[in-house]
């Protein structure tokens, strides 16, 4: 990892993503699900609420250092709660 100047906070991060996807992909294997339409009005399935949750995170944290000069952890609670909320209504 020191040719690339990774960190662990990075590398945990990475795994963290690779972890969501595989776990993501055994979900839709095991157990198939059919598209439901939330308060966006557009179907979505399991897979379009992670990639929404995660586009919205990327979001929250780039506005989060560029507008608060506070820890990153407060970003990281905004995410869970963004998550959680896209998951259950959209």
């Amino acid at each position: 990892m020191e040719w690339m100047a990774w960190t662990w906070p990075t590398a945990i991060f990475f795994i963290v993503i690779a972890s969501l996807l595989i776990a993501f992909t055994v979900l839709a294997i095991r157990f198939p699900e059919t598209p439901r339409v939330g308060i966006l009005r557009i179907e979505t399935t399991r897979g379009d609420r992670l990639f929404i949750t995660l586009l919205g995170s990327a979001f929250i944290n780039l506005a989060w250092l560029g507008l608060i000069s506070g820890p990153q952890w407060g970003a990281l609670i905004v995410c869970l709660v963004f998550a959680a909320a896209v998951f259950r209504w959209v």
